[in-house]
């Protein structure tokens, strides 16, 4: 009977099924692929990208090592024992050396040196270069001379320009006291430097006259970034000179003078050459500095255990400076943005 014959079923044919379902799975497998390959690409140029930052940063940091980490790491260990220069390190003396240093009356007047050192030089090779560089940067006859009289003591070794002073400090037949004799001034018996109540400021007057260039330069370079628009506008309101230098001039001048006052605060700490040149830290000890007290104790007393403590000491305090006027001071010249965040809040 026709209910009871039953329509054979065709079976689908290999082809019919790969042409049917095969796409589908190939697809996905193409996108997978793709997206593993691009993901190997980006870690490949990752990869390539750290190895040109460590080959380029690798030398530096090698002579970093050498030549910064590692003698710190010395000067800590050999602090830690009595040592004469010679032989191992076998008296360890634990911290007694860093309170020999910090009880000594020579190395307190000599950080206190330092100190003197630091606040006069900013407090007068401030207003000098300012002034100065204000002045060089109005055009005048002369100008480009007398950038470069003022510029090259700076650029001078302080090797040589502590030489030439020395030479024209020498009591009597320096050309210092041959001016003075010639115009009728009276100078000490002893010369400048050699006169304990005069010496260290005939120090600084050397250490102005040398490192005042830099401050000039620097501001002349701040000055060049301080838009004419600004002078303009208030040239048309009316204002004075003064009135534009102090309301426009200085403030914008801001950046330049923190990072200038941090260079010659950590400079005037670590002060060595100029003054030993001069005095060697004499007479009696009228001079002397953090650093030709350690030079002193290492190459004149033998004593390489106190003056690696010092020289720790002089490290401590001149990092501490250094991070305490990062965060202070130039915190808003690093992180300009800070402010504006915390108003939000």
């Amino acid at each position: 009977m026709a209910d009871d014959v039953t329509t054979p079923r065709v079976a689908a044919s290999p082809a019919a099924f790969v042409s049917s379902a095969g796409p589908a799975p190939l697809a996905h497998a193409r996108v997978a692929g793709s997206g593993l390959g691009r993901r190997r690409g980006r870690s490949a140029a990752a990869w390539r990208k750290r190895a040109e930052i460590a080959f380029f940063v690798a030398p530096a940091l090698v002579l970093f090592l050498m030549f910064v980490v590692w003698p710190i790491i010395t000067a800590v260990q050999i602090s830690l024992y009595k040592w004469k220069g010679i032989g191992p390190l076998v008296d360890f003396v634990g911290l007694h050396n860093y309170v020999s240093v910090l009880t000594n009356q020579l190395f307190t007047d000599a950080l206190t040196h330092n100190l003197i050192i630091i606040v006069v030089s900013i407090a007068v090779q401030l207003p000098l270069g300012l002034g100065i560089a204000l002045l060089l940067n109005r055009k005048m006859w002369g100008q480009g001379l007398l950038r470069t009289l003022i510029f090259v003591p700076y650029v001078l070794s302080e090797v040589v320009a502590g030489v030439v002073w020395r030479q024209l400090l020498v009591p009597t037949y320096g050309g210092v006291d041959a001016i003075a004799r010639f115009l009728h001034i009276p100078t000490p018996q002893q010369g400048f430097l050699g006169t304990p109540d005069i010496a260290l400021w005939t120090v600084l007057f050397v250490l102005t006259w040398k490192y005042l260039g830099l401050a000039v330069i620097l501001f002349l370079a701040g000055l060049q970034g301080v838009p004419e628009d600004l002078y303009e506008a208030a040239q048309l309101d009316g204002a004075s000179w003064w009135q534009v230098q102090r309301k426009i001039t200085v403030p914008l001048l801001g950046p330049t003078v923190r990072t200038w006052a941090f260079l010659s605060m950590i400079g005037s700490l670590q002060i060595f050459d100029m003054v030993w040149i001069l005095t060697g830290g004499g007479p009696i000890g009228r001079t002397s500095t953090m650093a030709t007290f350690l030079i002193y104790q290492g190459t004149k007393s033998q004593a390489f255990g106190i003056a690696s403590a010092a020289s720790v000491i002089l490290f401590v305090i001149a990092l501490v400076l250094a991070v305490a006027y990062q965060q202070l001071v130039l915190r808003r010249d690093t992180r300009p943005d800070q402010p504006r965040r915390k108003a939000k809040r």
